[in-house]
């Protein structure tokens, strides 16, 4: 029997004839490889595209949202794992191939598409195809990732993509293999890569108590992404909620968002935001040059938004962004 390499993901599967990788979607059919959800995502909606969380990406705008079931990593605290950890023969799903998609994204008025929800890294495929019909459509499109990807496919989905919220869930290796069966180095490369090739990077951090909410934690993450990404990198510190095998942890206080938004900001980063629990002014955008308050959300909602071409009307200074 034929085995064959997987060379999409750091794990580089080597998976036997019949079998799949760890992603549980990527099967040996008689000697090739292949991604068995391509065009059958098993969730497809219209969302504001602050769920995703994107700030700086056409706020208050909708985003048609998709995916497929599987995952790479096999975090313990994973929110979707229903989708995520699921065998795809088991996991109902409809039938949209790229051509489909776009037509939705038009008919719904939505401006970009999202790969969303679980990885889209395992169904790379079908989000390529997808995001090059995107854009010839002129659609924009948007990755929710781990980042953990091998730099050659990466470096082919991201000239492909406008915009990414990446997870970046701690300054460990160690927190990656023991939380999520993954490894730090392959997500920095990713973060780096994507940001050089002028895609719009946000990044979130979901702040588990006793795990990765030190102060230390915090600061190295910060400063990371200040050195690395850019000062003006939106960062979105999100509120870990027990799910799947985490439920051995307290929900996280919101001091301690408010301590990490602090750290963030005292590190020299201007758009430090707050998430999946309202705190004042953890949602809002202000201007870096003089402090007026540009954005105002209240959850996924938009309340006021006083950019204007990219730029603060007050002052003149250039938001960081794609601004509508």
């Amino acid at each position: 029997m034929t085995t064959v390499q997987c060379e999409l993901c750091p794990k580089n599967c080597r998976i036997a004839s019949g079998q799949s990788g760890e992603c549980l979607i990527r099967v040996n059919i008689e000697g090739r490889l292949t991604a068995v959800t391509y065009g059958h995502p098993c969730a497809v909606h219209v969302d504001p595209v602050e769920k995703k969380p994107l700030f700086h990406f056409l706020p208050a705008t909708s985003i048609l949202s998709l995916a497929t079931v599987g995952c790479n990593l096999h975090c313990k605290n994973c929110q979707n794992w229903e989708i995520s950890q699921e065998n795809p023969e088991n996991a109902p799903a409809s039938h949209l191939l790229p051509d489909a998609v776009v037509a939705l994204a038009r008919r719904y008025r939505c401006p970009s598409i999202a790969y969303t929800y679980t990885e889209p890294v395992v169904f790379f495929e079908y989000t390529y195809d997808t995001c090059v019909k995107g854009r010839e459509a002129g659609l924009r499109n948007v990755l929710v990732t781990a980042g953990y990807i091998n730099p050659a496919p990466a470096e082919k989905l991201y000239r492909v993509v406008d915009a990414a919220n990446i997870d970046l869930k701690a300054m460990s290796d160690s927190f990656y293999r023991d939380v999520c069966g993954g490894t730090l180095a392959p997500v920095l490369n990713t973060l780096v890569l994507a940001r050089s090739l002028g895609v719009l990077v946000e990044v979130t951090n979901l702040v588990i108590p006793t795990l990765n909410d030190s102060d230390r934690d915090l600061r190295a993450l910060a400063r990371w992404v200040a050195e690395n990404l850019g000062r003006e990198t939106p960062l979105h510190f999100s509120r870990f909620i027990p799910h799947h095998r985490m439920q051995n942890l307290p929900t996280t206080p919101a001091a301690t968002l408010d301590r990490a938004r602090a750290i963030a900001v005292a590190e020299g980063l201007p758009f430090v935001y707050i998430g999946n629990i309202h705190r004042p002014a953890g949602s809002n955008t202000c201007c870096p040059s003089c402090g007026k308050r540009l954005v105002e959300r209240v959850g996924y909602r938009v309340l006021e938004m006083r950019v204007k071409s990219g730029r603060c009307p007050d002052c003149g200074q250039t938001i960081h962004g794609i601004w509508p």
